[in-house]
C-alpha cells in the first residue's frame, strides 16, 4: 500500500504512533484555547486572530526562509547531472512529480527537503555530500528526502511546531496584560492573567517534546520507505554511517552554523549520546536507524 498517491510504502505501526502524537499535540491546543476562553474573556479573539495570522505566515513561508538560510541554490541538469539523474530515477520509482533541485555550498555532508506539497517541494544536497557519497548511497539519501516530500512531512512538522509559537505569543501578551492590570488593581482576573504564562510554558515544554518525538518517528518512516522503494537498505545504511562519521571531521564552527537546521537535515550536525539529549533530538540515534535498516535488509533477502 502506498502513501500520498506514490509508491512509497506505508508503515502502520509508525503511522499509528505519529497519529497518536499529533492527537496529543492537538489536545494541547484545545487545553490552551480553553484556558484563554475561561480567563481572557473579551480579549482572547484578538490573540487567536494574531496567532492565526502568524500560523499562516509560518506555514506559507517558513520552508522558503529555511532553504534560503541554508544557502540552497537551484541548479539545472547541466550544472548537477548526477544529482538530477538520481532524483529522476527516484521520481520514476515513486511515481511522483520531480521537485526543484538545489545544491548548498557547504562542506557539511547533508541533504534536506522543504515544501508544503509535491508542487512546492525543493530537495537540496550539500556539495560536501555530493563529493563524499557513491551513486547508490546518494540515491538512498535522496529517496529518504523524497519520502518527506511524498508524505508532506514539512507541512506536518510546521503545524505541530506552531504550538510553541502560539504558546510563546500567549505568554508575552498575557504577562504584559496581567502586569498592566495588576498595576491598576488587585482584582482576581489580573492574578489569573499572571498564571497564563505558567500554563503556556508547560504547554510549550510538553508540545516541544511531542514534536521532537513526532520528528523522530517521521525520520524512521522516511528511512524505511526509502529503503523499500530503492530495494537497497544497505546503501542507505552505508550513507548514514559515512555521513555520521564524516561529521567528526568537520570544523566545529561549521557544525554550529548548521545546528539550527537539524530538524531539516538527513543527519543532525550534532547528535548527543546522552539520554536527555536523545529526548530533545529531532532524529533517532544512528544505532536505531541502522538496526531498522538491518531488519529490512534481512526481510528483503528472504525468499
Amino acid at each position: 500500500m502506498s502513501r500520498g498517491g506514490t509508491r512509497y510504502a506505508s508503515d502502520r505501526g509508525l503511522t499509528t504512533r505519529m497519529v497518536t502524537t499529533m492527537f496529543l499535540i492537538g489536545l494541547l491546543y484545545v487545553v490552551l484555547v480553553g484556558v484563554l476562553v475561561a480567563v481572557l474573556h473579551g480579549a482572547w479573539p484578538i490573540i487567536l486572530i494574531v496567532a492565526g495570522a502568524m500560523f499562516v505566515a509560518q506555514f506559507w513561508f517558513s520552508d522558503r526562509i529555511a532553504a534560503f538560510s541554508m544557502g540552497a541554490r537551484e541548479v539545472s541538469p547541466e550544472e548537477a547531472p548526477e544529482l538530477h539523474g538520481a532524483i529522476d530515477r527516484i521520481c520514476a520509482l515513486a511515481d511522483m512529480p520531480k521537485p526543484r533541485v538545489a545544491v548548498a555550498r557547504s562542506d557539511v555532508p547533508n541533504a534536506f527537503a522543504t515544501g508544503r506539497s509535491e508542487r512546492t517541494a525543493l530537495v537540496c544536497a550539500t556539495s560536501g555530500l555530493l563529493r563524499r557519497l557513491e551513486p547508490e548511497e546518494l540515491e538512498g539519501v535522496l529517496a529518504h528526502e523524497m519520502s518527506h516530500v511524498a508524505h508532506r512531512d514539512v507541512a506536518v512538522m510546521t503545524i505541530a511546531s506552531f504550538l510553541g509559537v502560539l504558546a510563546g505569543l500567549i505568554t508575552r501578551i498575557a504577562l504584559w496584560g496581567g502586569l498592566s492590570r495588576n498595576n491598576r488593581s488587585n482584582d482576581p482576573i489580573g492574578v489569573a492573567l499572571l498564571l497564563i504564562p505558567l500554563v503556556s510554558a508547560v504547554v510549550y515544554a510538553v508540545g516541544f517534546l511531542l514534536t521532537r518525538l513526532l520528528s523522530r518517528y517521521r525520520e524512521l518512516s522516511a528511512d524505511r520507505t526509502a529503503a523499500l522503494l530503492t530495494g537497497r537498505p544497505s546503501a542507505l545504511a552505508s550513507a548514514l554511517t559515512k555521513v555520521s562519521g564524516q561529521m567528526a571531521r568537520i570544523p566545529t564552527e561549521d557544525l554550529r552554523k548548521a545546528e539550527p537546521y537539524n530538524a531539516f537535515y538527513f543527519v543532525p550536525a550534532f547528535a548527543s549520546k546522552q539520554s536527555l539529549g536523545r529526548l530533545f533530538s529531532s532524529h533517532p540515534t544512528l544505532e536505531q536507524r541502522l538496526d531498522q535498516l538491518g531488519r529490512i535488509a534481512a526481510d528483503l533477502s528472504r525468499p
